[in-house]
């Protein structure tokens, strides 16, 4: 079996939830159900939490999760992008003579994540050796390409050089990607500089399993959906 990698990044600054990482979603810190999910997959060697924030910390600490350093500030701005993130947590852990196999990103703004989405993508990126995997939901058809516009000009135009569709059966099927999961290679990763790489692989995920968290509306809705998981 591979050597498998959990990182959750959760950085202390969010404008459009304020707390967010460790707001209480149905009585929980939202990173709880990432945590769960991580355990519930039975296949994460190695569980870390890549944090600026001594508050989220402790609240990872108390959950079980491996914290160990915190993220320096130039990684944990608004724009800092994924990547360097994720390089600085691997090389952490790789400098206690540890080394990882497979990666498994998990961000706390898919709190309706769980241990099967998780075993799902691993045995298809091991089973396929392809790059990567990562969980899409379908885009609703009346938003896909083939319906978009632009302005140019002040004229409304199609989004793509190509003739609106009229119908939404004409529309061809869009993804978009959900938060739930990303799975990939630890070299392809180092040597690629990406988390996709050439073959990435999705998992569709139904729409009453996903909710990714930007908005307060996009909290309420994830907690209607768990209490009704429940």
């Amino acid at each position: 079996m591979s050597k498998i990698l959990g990182i959750i990044p959760a950085r202390g600054g969010s404008k459009g939830i304020p707390g967010k990482n460790i707001r209480l979603l149905n009585g929980k810190p939202l990173i709880y159900y990432t945590v769960e999910a991580a355990r519930a997959s039975e296949l994460i060697d190695q569980l870390i939490l890549t944090t600026d924030s001594p508050e989220i910390a402790e609240i990872g600490k108390s959950l079980g999760v491996d914290v160990p350093f915190l993220r320096p500030p130039e990684l944990a701005q608004d724009d800092t992008p994924m990547l360097p993130v994720l390089e600085h947590a691997i090389q952490h852990v790789e400098s206690g003579g540890w080394q990882p196999e497979i990666i498994v990103l998990l961000q706390p703004t898919a709190p309706l994540r769980r241990g099967e989405h998780i075993r799902l993508a691993v045995n298809m990126l091991m089973e396929s050796k392809c790059d990567s995997v990562v969980s899409v939901v379908e885009v609703p058809r009346h938003y896909v390409p083939d319906f978009v516009l632009k302005i140019e000009e002040g004229k409304l135009k199609p989004f793509l050089d190509a003739p609106l569709a009229t119908r939404r059966q004409d529309a061809r099927p869009a993804f978009s990607r959900d938060g739930t999961i990303y799975v990939f290679w630890r070299d392809m990763f180092f040597e690629k500089h990406t988390i996709y790489g050439d073959d990435c692989r999705p998992i569709l995920i139904p729409d009453h399993e996903s909710c990714n968290l930007d908005t307060m509306m996009d909290w309420q809705e994830a907690e209607r959906m768990l209490q009704e998981r429940k």
